[in-house]
């Protein structure tokens, strides 16, 4: 009914819909091959095209993919990942892509039509589900940055223009659709990817050894005084905050442990068990969000930005607070992603699959998009959006817009 509706408007032709919806159940060794392939223990959906059989469908499998996208992410999630697939039919049947079009672009039409999708059914226009802009859409995110791609290594480069993308490429492109419709997703290509994704690092690079770095930091006092030093770079503020690892050492109080900002005495307080805890990193069989050390380095930041918003007069515990912090951690994210001098010759770089331990956050907790008080506005989508403003912008453009 979606693409009934919309096609015609995006595309000026009428709308084909698929020949066949196929269902299969990977547990069972039985299960019949689809799309040219063995189905047993392959839980995964598709867009079948025609070159594969003599007609085109969908398939999913419903034996565990299915079951277990609905306990972790919710019915709207599976709904979502059906317009994913449903994408990739439309994107062939308007030949928007073709044979040779890199596998990225396939996915971000995919992704920014399975938002689009969703806006619709927010909308209140599906006769099957309903959908929240709060709780409901976090988890239809939650479901998109579950399935992004791994972290690559350089070995591995090829995986930049042929995965399916990072957390930050999938949200972008979901929220691209949820927001302008099916019309921009029928823009995206190879260059407006790689202009989005500017220089923000995406292959974990080698170490000194030759080995692949493990793109993680140990997250202890020494890493966050560098932290520190190296916002101050950033932004250059009159009168730069200071850090303490005495949590009883603000007269107000951890207003939003395991980071606060301290405004009487313009000092970051940090619970470094605290932090470290919820920097720890996370397993993808676990279906766990991204986690590890850019989770407790993007909170810290973010306390970093509520002293630059004090300094200038700002209220500290507004709803627009938050959105702001956000957005002022995501310019000093974006910031962090190009190496810069340090007076103390201490190096701190952002490595790949750091953003999207920032992302993972702000979906999980939403402390980097908190008020001095660690309050946050309820739509995860909100909150990853006045991110990335952030990332894609200036500390003037996050200033005028929130």
């Amino acid at each position: 009914m979606f693409w009934q509706q919309v096609y015609p408007d995006t595309f000026g032709t009428q709308f084909r819909p698929v020949d066949e919806l196929v269902s299969y159940d990977s547990l069972d060794p039985s299960s019949p091959e689809v799309c040219g392939v063995d189905t047993y223990d392959m839980p995964n959906a598709m867009w079948c095209a025609p070159l594969f059989s003599d007609k085109e469908y969908i398939a999913w499998d419903r034996g565990f993919l299915v079951p277990t996208g609905q306990q972790y992410f919710g019915d709207s999630a599976i709904a979502a990942l059906i317009a994913h697939e449903y994408g990739h039919a439309v994107q062939s049947s308007a030949d928007l892509v073709g044979f040779f079009t890199e596998t990225i672009v396939k996915e971000q039409q995919a992704d920014c039509f399975a938002g689009a999708y969703s806006r619709w059914v927010a909308e209140g226009k599906s006769p099957r589900f309903t959908l929240s802009t709060g709780e409901g859409l976090n988890r239809v995110l939650a479901g998109a940055i579950s399935s992004a791609d791994p972290v690559w290594s350089e070995r591995e480069s090829e995986m930049v223009e042929e995965g399916h993308g990072t957390a930050l490429d999938r949200t972008r492109a979901f929220q691209q659709g949820f927001t302008d419709g099916t019309a921009s997703c029928a823009a995206i290509d190879l260059a407006v990817i790689e202009q989005q994704r500017g220089d923000l690092p995406i292959l974990l690079q080698r170490d000194s050894t030759g080995g692949t770095q493990s793109g993680e930091l140990p997250l202890d006092e020494s890493t966050l005084s560098t932290l520190m030093e190296l916002l101050d770079q950033i932004h250059r503020p009159p009168s730069p905050p200071g850090l303490s690892f005495d949590t009883e050492s603000c007269p107000e109080g951890p207003a939003s442990p395991p980071a606060s900002y301290c405004a009487s005495t313009n000092t970051i307080v940090v619970d470094l068990p605290g932090l470290q805890a919820m920097s720890v990193p996370a397993r993808r069989e676990d279906y766990s969000l991204p986690q590890g050390d850019n989770s407790g380095l993007s909170i810290v930041t973010s306390r970093y930005a509520m002293s630059l918003q004090h300094a200038r007069g700002r209220p500290l515990d507004a709803p627009s607070t938050a959105l702001l912090t956000a957005c002022l951690t995501g310019v000093a994210q974006g910031a962090m992603a190009e190496p810069l001098d340090l007076p103390s010759g201490n190096t701190l770089q952002l490595a790949a699959g750091d953003i999207d331990e920032a992302i993972g956050g702000l979906l999980t907790n939403g402390l980097v998009a908190g008020t001095i008080d660690g309050l946050t506005v309820p739509a995860g989508f909100t909150r990853i959006e006045a991110f990335r403003a952030g990332l894609a912008g200036s500390e003037q453009t996050c200033l005028q817009q929130y």
